[in-house]
């Protein structure tokens, strides 16, 4: 039930990060506070479809 997902950027929208989640736990779209390299700063990442 992991399936890959990809983090983008709120900010600059720049899909910066990959990374796994359980769908069968988390079935709701996966929010993290990663550093953006475009930015230069941290900034709140959504998962993507």
């Amino acid at each position: 039930m992991r399936v890959v997902v990809t983090l983008a950027c709120t900010e600059c929208g720049d899909r910066n990060y990959t990374t796994t989640k359980n769908k069968r736990t988390n079935p709701e779209r996966l929010e993290l506070r990663k550093y953006c390299p475009r930015l230069k700063k941290y900034t709140i990442h959504r998962e993507t479809r």
